[in-house]
């Protein structure tokens, strides 16, 4: 090969580099489909205050439920453009599985088993929980030593809870009888008939039971014990690594607002700021939209439309809800959480 040609090979070949590193990302399978379509399908809990909940008015509300907003915001630049379609715990994996959803955001704990075995991908963790157990207030426990052998637990059957109890029970001899349940709905029941004495579940969701589901709250206590890590987020299909980073980092920029004193009552404000690195971030400049698929303003228009991660979070779960959590491992990293994010950039 002469010089020239080697010259004009090197050239060639550096020009499909540019051109290659510049070049628009094409919409995947799912993105496709849901701009096609004009509306993404989200799998949400059944009823679960503070996670996910429809009121007598129809109007659905919970932390996973504004998430499921939070994506049909960044991808259509509309948080209403989303279908809720609840799912029981039995059936949910199925659904994504099978395209009857785009995204599973229905409190559901990322596992090694889940994520290497069902053809899913956990995205990221939107609440860090842990079981733990409701118990009657008669028993006078406050941990699950204080209480008498034979003392029976409601448990729903096909569940983490259910895999985390058995191994609980059996690491630390306790005897305990699990009262095993076809679902959630009929283990909480089970307690609040009299068929057993505790029910267990995530912590987050015994909150959400005890508040809004116990004939009278006073009469039930959430021990202290947690036996397990939970942390809760959605799932999506793993043949679609677009559509994973996609929910990814809206989960991830809602953090990032926050962190960054992003607000939905302040973003304008700050995307026609001075700062060029938030700038870029909420689309005021370009650069975060294009490696997605999506357009530049798709932080902002998350962060206007459904809040950073501290406003999800206080509107569902926090003190003044029927809730009443404090943040505790979702408060963000710098103020001793867990809650942190990669650089946006």
């Amino acid at each position: 090969m002469g010089i020239a040609m080697r010259v004009f090979f090197l050239l060639a070949l550096t020009a499909a580099y540019f051109l290659a590193a510049v070049a628009p990302v094409s919409a995947g399978p799912t993105l496709a489909a849901v701009q096609e379509r004009g509306f993404i399908k989200c799998g949400v809990n059944t009823g679960l205050l503070g996670f996910s909940a429809i009121d007598q008015k129809g109007e659905w509300s919970g932390l996973d439920v504004d998430f499921c907003r939070a994506f049909a915001a960044a991808v259509l630049g509309d948080s209403n453009a989303v279908e809720l379609i609840p799912l029981g715990t039995k059936v949910r994996f199925t659904a994504l599985q099978q395209n009857e959803v785009d995204i599973l955001s229905r409190n559901t704990t990322w596992t090694f088993k889940r994520e290497t075995s069902l053809g899913l991908d956990f995205t990221e963790v939107t609440y860090y929980d842990g079981q733990g157990f409701l118990a009657r207030k008669s028993l006078g426990a406050k941990r699950l030593s204080d209480l008498k052998p034979g003392v029976r637990i409601c448990v729903a059957s096909f569940t983490t809870t259910e895999t985390n109890l058995t191994a609980y029970t059996k690491a630390h001899n306790l005897d305990y009888e699990m009262v095993r349940h076809g679902s959630m709905e009929e283990a909480k029941a089970g307690l609040f008939l009299g068929r057993c004495e505790l029910f267990t579940t995530d912590r987050g969701g015994l909150a959400s039971i005890r508040a809004t589901e116990a004939p009278n709250p006073d009469d039930f206590i959430i021990l202290d014990d947690v036996i397990s890590k939970e942390p809760l987020g959605p799932f999506v299909r793993d043949d679609d690594p677009q559509w994973r980073n996609i929910v990814r980092w809206v989960v991830l920029a809602t953090i990032e607002a926050e962190e960054a004193g992003i607000s939905s009552a302040n973003v304008d404000a700050v995307r026609a700021g001075a700062d060029p690195v938030l700038k870029t971030m909420l689309g005021g400049e370009p650069g975060v939209g294009e490696s997605l698929g999506l357009k530049d303003d798709w932080v902002y228009q998350v962060i206007r439309q459904v809040g950073n991660y501290g406003e999800i979070f206080a509107r569902n779960l926090g003190p003044g809800t029927p809730v009443s959590l404090e943040r505790g491992l979702n408060a963000l990293w710098s103020d001793g959480g867990l809650m942190y994010a990669p650089p946006l950039r």
